[in-house]
């Protein structure tokens, strides 16, 4: 099954109001594998990253995700986990009901179990039923990937994956991400490179002058 599992992008370019964000980016990463994304501020490298999770669509080129069909014919979103800074949840409601609402808008099954052991591994199980506006930065970063990972997806996009994580939270997403490098596809959108460990393919945006 695993070699049937690939990230694709051919051609991708993005304009906005006229203004070339880049251009011509191509890339390809198989299972197992882990494309980094890096390049300026400015760049285009959040851009590209929602691009890849259908968050957005290129101006031109196209990217694609392959997998097998023993894994259903549900559409590349639904086999993507995102995490970024940028992504919103809702603060009036708990770590589990936003779980339970995420697997909705997904069309996912949803066990209670299973998001409570997940919540549990993010250490944000003694919280699991309080509101999200009581969360601290770190904390809420950790709940986005527990929205990320509850539909096991075959690749998992982070964008800036460290952002607002303590040493303990550090550990526990570098953790999550060499489980992800082992069982799927992992791309990585950082100008840190202390925040990831190894990648097979990169990708440097130069970004518009």
């Amino acid at each position: 099954m695993s070699a049937e599992i690939r990230l694709t992008g051919e051609g991708v370019s993005k304009v906005f109001d006229r203004r070339t964000v880049f251009s011509e980016v191509s890339f390809s990463v198989a299972f197992g594998e882990t494309l980094l994304i890096t390049g300026r501020n400015g760049s285009g490298k959040s851009t590209l990253v929602k691009i890849i999770s259908s968050v957005l669509t290129p101006t031109r080129g196209s990217v694609t995700l392959t997998w097998p069909a023993s894994r259903s014919s549900r559409d590349r979103i639904s086999q993507i986990g995102l995490v970024a800074p940028y992504l919103q949840m809702f603060e009036e409601f708990s770590a589990l009901e936003n779980l339970s609402i995420a697997a909705g808008i997904r069309g996912a099954p949803y066990s209670a179990r299973e998001a409570g052991e997940l919540l549990e591994r993010l250490s944000i199980d003694p919280r699991r039923d309080d509101p999200l506006r009581t969360y601290s930065s770190g904390m809420k970063q950790r709940v986005k990937y527990a929205f990320a990972l509850l539909h096991h997806p075959l690749a998992l996009i982070l964008d800036e994956p460290m952002a607002n994580l303590d040493l303990d939270g550090v550990a526990i997403v570098r953790a999550l991400m060499a489980e992800q490098q082992a069982k799927g596809i992992l791309v990585v959108a950082t100008n840190d490179l202390t925040d990831i460990d190894r990648y097979d393919r990169r990708v440097e945006l130069n970004g518009s002058r």
